[in-house]
């Protein structure tokens, strides 16, 4: 399972000050401690700042590289900021977030993608809007791959987001999430799929417990990337412990491991 740390975000109350501020000591810290917890990549997002952004992403990706060596999530649909952010990059190959079949902003997206050697999340959406139906947006995913792969981005360095939708707003959505990721795994083999777990459960109570019920879920369908808090002890102990049900920790060793160093919260 690939974690995208998702803590340096300018939407959370307590990094919009620290980026505001450039207080690069307090977004160091938010770093290590994903890094610690297990996160694969760091998802760095300034985007409440839109007049600011490019200037605020390049400062957000220098301050981070100089803590830790994991690659980042660079996070923004603005391509300004973006190329501003991946000729910063100094940690190996970025993740962008992300690119669409909307052409407007497919044409902005892939020269930095191509010309950055990049992997990107591609959102399962185009110029028709959100698509409803696991239908749809496998339709649109399959137009990506094809469209992406002649630009010589390669299957395994496209990471798929489904388009999870709140249940709050349609109780089948999760339903339609859930057989996106099962039939893109199948139909694509090679690529990933990832997705931002909370949006499954936006407008409703007791959301920790719908995102860990829905990661479980998901893994079982075969989400194999997710960008969530790693600092979460409890889902992040649902993700060692799904993985090892679905076969994908051989001999169970990262279960153990995780127990043995106390990360799980059981």
């Amino acid at each position: 399972m690939i974690i995208i740390g998702e803590k340096i975000n300018t939407s959370i109350k307590a990094i919009r000050p620290a980026v505001e501020n450039q207080d690069a000591g307090a977004i160091q810290e938010v770093a290590l401690k994903q890094v610690e917890a297990g996160a694969h990549y760091i998802d760095v997002n300034c985007g409440t700042f839109p007049t600011k952004e490019p200037e605020l992403l390049q400062w957000l990706v220098e301050t981070v590289e100089q803590v830790i060596d994991k690659p980042l999530c660079i996070d923004s649909p603005n391509p300004n900021a973006l190329k501003k952010a991946l000729a910063a990059n100094k940690n190996g190959k970025p993740l962008v977030n992300s690119i669409t079949a909307e052409k407007e902003r497919y044409d902005a997206i892939l020269p930095l993608i191509a010309e950055y050697g990049t992997s990107v999340v591609a959102l399962c959406m185009d110029d028709s809007g959100m698509p409803e139906t696991a239908d749809e947006r496998l339709a649109i995913a399959e137009r990506l791959v094809e469209s992406l792969n002649k630009e010589g981005i390669k299957l395994e360095d496209i990471y798929f987001d489904p388009m999870v939708r709140p249940v709050g707003t349609g109780s089948h959505y999760g339903v339609v999430a859930l057989d996106t990721i099962s039939r893109i795994m199948k139909e694509f083999p090679g690529v990933h799929t990832t997705c931002g777990l909370s949006n499954i459960s936006f407008g409703l109570p007791g959301r920790k417990l719908i995102n860990q019920a829905f990661l479980i879920l998901a893994i079982g369908a075969g989400l194999d990337s997710a960008i969530l808090d790693p600092l979460d002890k409890r889902i992040m102990s649902f993700v060692y412990a799904a993985e090892l049900l679905k076969d994908k920790d051989p001999y169970c060793l990262n279960y153990i491991t995780a127990f043995r160093e106390g990360r799980l919260d059981i």
